[in-house]
């Protein structure tokens, strides 16, 4: 874990993770400032914050995850770290582990970021309806969980192609996903693990009102169980590969 955290400070995760929540926070205010109702401080609602967030999340975090994922295992394959740590006792399947771990918890450190920068926002914007602490909450939960099992997703990718390029190029086909991910059937926005940030939108329009929603939690308690089981059995399948 030491040796992960130094890693990321020569490549400067920290940055990427902190732009991965300037955009998300940025987004989400621009969207709801841009709402008719937020113009009359007396209309603002805590739904068009979340609205906001459930549009900016989908838009930012799969490409910049793919990015961390990329960086934090990409320099393993340019000085051939797999061998080296082999020599150490650490096994290619363990170091994946280990880097989920390690980027795993930046993700989560800026996801949560995220939640508290937007509810802030929303104090200092004077919302004057209660904040809805179960819902946002829960939200934040579902989002860190779909952020995980991305993050997973592209680490396994990273350490199984060597060419970069691949595992970003399905970041942003991640991107396009999560986004049009709203239009489409819920059965088939379980398919992917991006359709699931539209699954957990904690906000939407039904017609033209902006109404709370309650996000798919049974669904975002699968998928975290079923990319738990799939990650532990694909990093052990790492364990057998040679370097």
């Amino acid at each position: 874990m030491a040796n992960e955290f130094a890693k990321m400070r020569h490549l400067r995760m920290g940055l990427v993770a902190s732009v991965m929540v300037i955009i998300v926070v940025g987004l989400s205010v621009g969207s709801a400032a841009t709402s008719p109702t937020f113009a009359d401080p007396a209309r603002r609602s805590w739904e068009a914050l979340l609205g906001g967030m459930s549009l900016a999340v989908p838009l930012a975090s799969p490409l910049l995850l793919a990015v961390l994922a990329s960086r934090q295992v990409d320099i393993e394959h340019q000085g051939n770290g797999w061998l080296l740590s082999q020599t150490s006792g650490v096994t290619p399947g363990g170091l994946c582990r280990i880097k989920f771990l390690a980027v795993g918890i930046v993700v989560a450190v800026g996801t949560i970021l995220e939640s508290v920068l937007l509810l802030g926002a929303g104090l200092l914007l004077d919302v004057p309806d209660p904040v809805p602490a179960g819902l946002w909450t829960g939200y934040t939960a579902s989002i860190l969980v779909a952020n995980l099992v991305v993050l997973a997703l592209h680490i396994l990718l990273s350490a199984r192609i060597d060419n970069q390029l691949v595992g970003l190029g399905i970041g942003v086909l991640g991107t396009i996903v999560a986004v049009f991910a709203t239009a489409l059937p819920p059965a088939l926005a379980h398919v992917t693990p991006w359709g699931y940030y539209a699954l957990v939108a904690a906000a939407g329009y039904q017609g033209e009102q902006l109404v709370a929603l309650t996000p798919a939690y049974p669904s975002i308690a699968a998928l975290g169980l079923v990319a738990a089981v799939l990650f532990t059995l694909v990093t052990n399948r790492f364990d057998r590969r040679e370097a």
